[in-house]
């Protein structure tokens, strides 16, 4: 790693991580190129901006629970050609059951150049600090669905209320969202917008 990427859980007191793309329970179905141990990575400022959020977090009754961060180049491209792969309907009902492989660069949900991969893109969700359990989000991390839009119809009072006290802490400390994936914020302010980094996670 370079001297400005840092493991978030070393800077971050608290935080929960779940790297998905690091394990089987990701929409290729299997542990991603340049994923080679589960953590999360980050840059300095999103770590010092994740901080900030963390508290506002706790103040609310929760915690921060994070899917991704930054993501090597080589696993972008990694998921590019599993995409042009034959389906094998594994991962499908779970992560992207109204549409094929191929689609999910088209709709915006999975991109040949990553914000993820400049460092300052995370993906996570909140849970109960008094519980441990993750809050209900309408729908899981990865569903490459209209259901993961913010504003999603189709979803409970209690899951959209959920989705709007994690966009406003994220949005309160510094974070834009995308609007196709309730989970998935980027610093307004990154510090390598145009660069795109490709060193392995471990």
């Amino acid at each position: 790693m370079t001297d400005d990427f840092v493991f978030v859980d070393e800077h971050v007191a608290g935080i929960r991580w779940d790297a998905k793309y690091a394990t089987w329970d990701n929409f290729t179905g299997k542990p991603v190129d340049g994923y080679l141990a589960n953590r999360i990575v980050g840059t300095r400022t999103v770590c010092a901006a994740l901080e900030r959020a963390r508290a506002k977090a706790e103040s609310l009754g929760f915690g921060l629970l994070l899917w991704d961060g930054y993501r090597p180049q080589r696993a972008v491209d990694c998921f590019v050609r599993w995409s042009r792969q034959p389906e094998d309907g594994r991962t499908k009902p779970r992560h992207y059951p109204n549409i094929d492989r191929a689609e999910m660069f088209d709709m915006g949900y999975v991109a040949e150049k990553s914000g993820h991969s400049r460092g300052s893109t995370v993906d996570l969700t909140l849970y109960l600090l008094s519980t441990g359990e993750l809050v209900p989000m309408g729908g899981g991390h990865d569903l490459m669905d209209s259901l993961s839009h913010h504003g999603a119809g189709g979803i409970t009072p209690a899951e959209a209320k959920n989705r709007h006290h994690l966009r406003s802490l994220m949005d309160a400390c510094g974070f834009r969202p995308y609007e196709c994936e309730w989970w998935h914020y980027t610093l307004r302010d990154e510090p390598y917008p145009d660069t795109y980094f490709d060193f392995p996670v471990g």
